[in-house]
């Protein structure tokens, strides 16, 4: 997969207009360069760091791909994908709770790449049909 260059103007840009900041927090711009560059990532930082920006910034940057967040907390899925849409950021989750209809629905506009961020359950990528309908969706990177 062929990535993308960012532009610190870019990246700084886009924290500007989704986050309202003019300046990262220590290690948070190196981390998103690195995830941007494709490269593997594992972030450490105490609760409120700042780590879900990390992971979202990249996934905003990267159009018509989507960012897979592992998370097994559906309040915390939901609680993120809320906060994300009322920033403009096209985000989804997909869990059991839903309708039938709706999950079709979410999977036919990820397969479309209509979402940045792709929130699901471990459970659910455990299932072989799950990671099938995967191989159809433009996947920009996997966070967990």
């Amino acid at each position: 997969m062929t990535r993308a260059c960012f532009s610190v103007e870019k990246i700084k840009e886009a924290l500007k207009r989704y986050w309202g900041y003019d300046v990262f927090r220590p290690k948070q711009e190196e981390i998103v360069r690195n995830i941007l560059e494709g490269r593997d990532v594992c972030v450490v930082m105490p609760t409120g760091g700042g780590k879900s920006l990390c992971y979202q910034l990249p996934a905003v940057l990267q159009q018509e791909q989507t960012a897979i967040v592992v998370s097994p907390l559906i309040a915390l899925m939901q609680d993120q994908v809320a906060q994300l849409e009322q920033m403009g950021i096209p985000a989804a989750v997909l869990n059991s709770s839903q309708s039938w209809n709706i999950q079709r629905d979410m999977e036919r506009r990820a397969e479309a790449g209509e979402f940045r961020l792709l929130y699901l359950s471990p459970e659910r990528l455990a299932k072989q049909e799950m990671l099938v309908w995967l191989a159809k969706v433009p996947i920009s990177f996997f966070c967990d």
